[in-house]
């Protein structure tokens, strides 16, 4: 089969489109003739060497965290998923990825492909979304009539950041750059900062419950965000190498999110798709020979939005 590897950490021209035994399920696991993966930001900085610590992988390595696409075999023992099943999910991060024409997944992590949506495009929910999910939720505890400042709402993560805490009743106020602003406001966001032209600690007049950072800032304007969230409140952010600073006079708190998956909310979020409540936006689709250049295009800060990497036959 085809697939894209790296056999030594480094740029993006480490990346080799070549041919690769297909791989056996064993138990527990199953094949998927995968339909697509997507890119997320987590796989260049895995290819580039960065997340050894955390996430170690074996070399060659198989980037391509989510899958979306078709149960072609079972291992022994999976008796809740079947051949022919349309599945996504989140693969585990330290094992071979789906930027190939099958991959290997436990069938735990798996549920249902959404329907209202091309199989492929379903690539584009899992990592984003369950980040998005747990971030707002599992961590930062929003709710109906809270406020939440969502820094960075531009990326893909905080597309969904935005829809899910309007769905909830949230108000939300999202900072953007001019590229990205239209869209933020169509995910739903009561209140969009430039943050290019704006300083978001001025702009932000009044306390909100939680601060949801998505965005690579600098130690001291993420530091800053702290001074908006009331008493009591917390930070969430999602970009680990820079530990989330906290408030302990006022109880704020600040925590580190690294996503796991989770079949379950990641089911919830399909059927959210699938009722319209929540919106797949797919900003490009490249081919799975491709990838090398889109690594480069991430890279250079180039993407458009969600990427979606299709798989030859796709």
């Amino acid at each position: 089969m085809k697939s894209v590897r790296f056999h030594e950490f480094g740029g993006p021209e480490v990346l080799r489109y070549e041919d690769v035994a297909q791989p056996t399920p064993g138990a527990g696991q199953v094949r998927i003739r995968v339909a697509a993966t997507s890119f997320n930001g987590v796989d260049g900085n895995i290819r580039a060497g960065y997340m050894q610590a955390p996430i170690p992988v074996e070399l060659p390595h198989t980037p391509g965290i989510d899958v979306a696409g078709t149960v072609d075999a079972l291992g022994d023992g999976v008796d809740d998923v079947a051949v022919g099943d349309r599945v996504v999910g989140l693969l585990p991060m330290t094992g071979p990825g789906a930027a190939a024409e099958y991959v290997i997944a436990p069938a735990e992590i798996l549920t249902g492909a959404p329907k209202s949506v091309p199989l492929a495009d379903a690539a584009a929910l899992p990592l984003v979304g369950l980040t998005a999910w747990q971030a707002l939720f599992d961590h930062g505890k929003l709710t109906a009539g809270q406020r939440v400042l969502i820094n960075g709402a531009g990326g893909a993560v905080g597309g969904y950041a935005v829809q899910l805490a309007k769905e909830v009743g949230a108000h939300v106020i999202a900072t953007a750059s001019p590229r990205s602003a239209e869209r933020v406001k169509a995910a739903g966001a009561d209140e969009v900062i430039d943050h290019t032209t704006t300083d978001v600690t001025a702009a932000v007049t009044e306390p909100v419950d939680l601060v949801l950072n998505l965005a690579p800032v600098a130690p001291e304007r993420l530091a800053a965000l702290v001074t908006l969230v009331r008493d009591g409140g917390a930070l969430v952010n999602t970009t680990v190498w820079m530990p989330a600073p906290s408030d302990e006079e006022r109880r704020v708190r600040g925590i580190d999110v690294f996503v796991r998956s989770d079949a379950d909310q990641l089911a919830d979020l399909v059927a959210r798709v699938s009722t319209g409540e929540l919106r797949v936006d797919v900003a490009q689709r490249v081919a799975l020979a491709d990838l090398p250049e889109l690594h480069a295009q991430a890279g250079a800060g180039e993407l458009p939005g969600k990427t979606v990497v299709l798989a030859p036959s796709a």
